[in-house]
């Protein structure tokens, strides 16, 4: 009986602990500042997420998470939901549905070479009206 008992505290104990508070981080796709506020947003609606911030010029997005609460793969899912592709540490890339990407706006379609042209070496912001 005792043995069963160590045994079970044993596996217990070789358990990966999950971080409250692992910093991760990871390249997806955008172009301007209405990128970063959907790709923030997206990471942050995601439970357990206490922190994004996305970097338009290397497109790397910093969050960090508590991973008792959420996997990255969740994240990554909720990005990809918003039109956003992820691109994974080995290269992988990640694509955004056809209906997903529809949805962002026009001068966030990443993917298209005009608009890439467009935005070379400026950070687009919405335009206030007064």
């Amino acid at each position: 009986m005792l043995s069963i008992v160590l045994t079970g505290f044993s596996i217990q104990s070789q358990e990966v602990e999950k971080n409250k508070n692992a910093k991760i981080s990871f390249k997806v796709d955008g172009i301007c500042g209405m990128c970063k506020t959907r790709i923030q947003t997206a990471a942050l609606k995601t439970k357990g997420v206490k922190f994004a911030i996305w970097d338009v010029n290397t497109h790397q997005l910093s969050v960090i998470v508590d991973e008792r609460k959420t996997a990255i793969s969740t994240i990554k899912k909720n990005i990809l939901k918003a039109g956003h592709d992820v691109v994974e540490a080995d290269l992988n890339k990640l694509k955004a549905t056809d209906e997903a990407y529809q949805t962002v706006h026009p001068c966030c379609r990443y993917r298209d070479s005009e608009v890439i042209l467009d935005h070379q070496g400026e950070l687009k912001k919405v335009k206030k009206t007064n």
